[in-house]
């Protein structure tokens, strides 16, 4: 059975966030978080709270045990982007995008 959490709309690059979630697919869920816990980017803190609300999900929810949990997928895709403009030389303006992301965990039960 997978569960599954995901946290929409966090005003983060969805890149950053993605090179944190390779490195926790296919781990179990304790030593994930270990490994969330110690890499020090802003996107590993937010995809560890979501990674602890899939395992409160399957916990809760779904009556899976912790100790067999591993985390199937993790992923970061686009959410919308805020678009704002910046002053430059000569009267021209410059484009800033400000993108967010949505970010989701799959955790799964071991066999």
């Amino acid at each position: 059975m997978e569960v599954r959490a995901e946290a929409k709309y966090v005003r983060i690059s969805p890149l950053k966030v993605h090179f944190i979630c390779r490195e926790i697919v296919g781990k179990n869920v304790d030593e994930a978080l270990n490994i969330l816990r110690f890499t020090p980017k802003k996107g590993a803190k937010i995809l560890a709270d979501v990674l602890t609300s899939a395992i409160a999900n399957a916990e809760n929810n779904h009556n899976l045990d912790r100790e067999n949990l591993v985390v199937a997928k993790a992923w970061a895709n686009d959410g919308p982007t805020m678009k704002r403009i910046r002053p430059k030389a000569k009267g021209s303006a410059y484009p800033i995008l400000k993108r967010t992301s949505h970010i989701g965990v799959t955790v799964t039960e071991e066999n």
